[in-house]
């Protein structure tokens, strides 16, 4: 049997999530939780992962360590069959590991060190024909938070005539801002920005005004991801909002990632912006219903 060959590539973080549910106060010295777990993480690898389990072949980029964390990162991203041939194990990375604290609503606050900079490591990309989209799931945040990178990469995606998505992060310990990358901002035609970093980017407050101050960029298309409240689109033909699915919410780690995976799997079924943030929608609401990101 011909092996399968990638559609989409999720270029960014894979990283491991300790995960900490109802803390209180216990003693002095101590809490206690409903619920601690460690799950894998990162955009990038979330991503993948969920676009394989809809049946879309996935390809991730991203460097980890030669550590129990980046052995947790990879055998994660097998078991769901992503093709790992663009990620690089060295051990001059220290692989990430993020602390969560998830309340009892499934908001969530993290905790990140410097180890999220990866530094040493640059991704490489080439696009085969058979791939269709190039996602770059972590924007501002390492390995896609150098202007250089960023720029190589989305003009590389077009130059294949991939579709180019972009999810984005508030910048942490690298300062990279949207105005660097104002020559390749018309090449990205769909950005994932939720209602937190929107309004970072853009100094709005509401929705439709931040999308279409981010279109105003030249970005094709904007879809601001609004937790409960579902997501606002704006494109060159379409505006609109459109409601979440209403679901018990345990833990919202993933679920941006999630939808954007949703998201992807409509673009290569050929739907309209609104037929692919319905799907979107649809897997945020599966990933809440459960802790961890995938």
């Amino acid at each position: 049997m011909a092996e399968k060959t990638a559609e989409v590539i999720c270029i960014g973080q894979a990283l491991v999530d300790c995960i900490v549910r109802g803390k209180e106060p216990y003693r002095e010295t101590v809490d206690i939780a409903e619920e601690i777990i460690l799950n894998t993480g990162g955009d990038a690898l979330n991503e993948a992962c969920v676009l394989e389990t809809l049946g879309c072949h996935a390809k991730l980029i991203c460097g980890v360590g030669r550590d129990l964390a980046g052995d947790l990162v990879l055998k994660k991203a097998e078991s769901h069959g992503v093709d790992l041939s663009g990620a690089v194990q060295s051990e001059r990375i220290t692989t990430p590991i993020a602390n969560l604290t998830v309340d009892q609503n499934g908001g969530r606050r993290s905790c990140n060190s410097r180890a999220t900079m990866l530094d040493g490591y640059l991704p490489k990309l080439e696009v085969p024909e058979d791939v269709r989209v190039v996602s770059l799931a972590s924007l501002f945040r390492a390995p896609l938070d150098q202007k250089e990178t960023v720029i190589r990469l989305v003009r590389t995606a077009k130059e294949a005539g991939a579709v180019v998505c972009a999810d984005t992060k508030i910048p942490t310990f690298r300062q990279l801002a949207l105005s660097d990358l104002e020559e390749i901002l018309p090449m990205i035609d769909y950005l994932f920005p939720n209602e937190k970093e929107a309004e970072y980017l853009t100094g709005k407050k509401d929705y439709m005004e931040m999308a279409e101050a981010l279109c105003r960029r030249g970005i094709q298309n904007v879809v601001v991801k609004t937790g409960r409240e579902g997501c606002t689109a704006c494109g060159k033909a379409q505006r609109f909002h459109m409601p979440a699915r209403k679901v018990e919410a345990v833990d919202s780690t993933g679920a941006g990632d999630s939808f954007v995976a949703g998201f992807i799997s409509g673009i290569l079924a050929g739907d309209s912006l609104e037929g692919c943030c319905s799907r979107g929608i649809r897997c945020a609401g599966d990933c809440v219903q459960r802790m961890g990101a995938v």
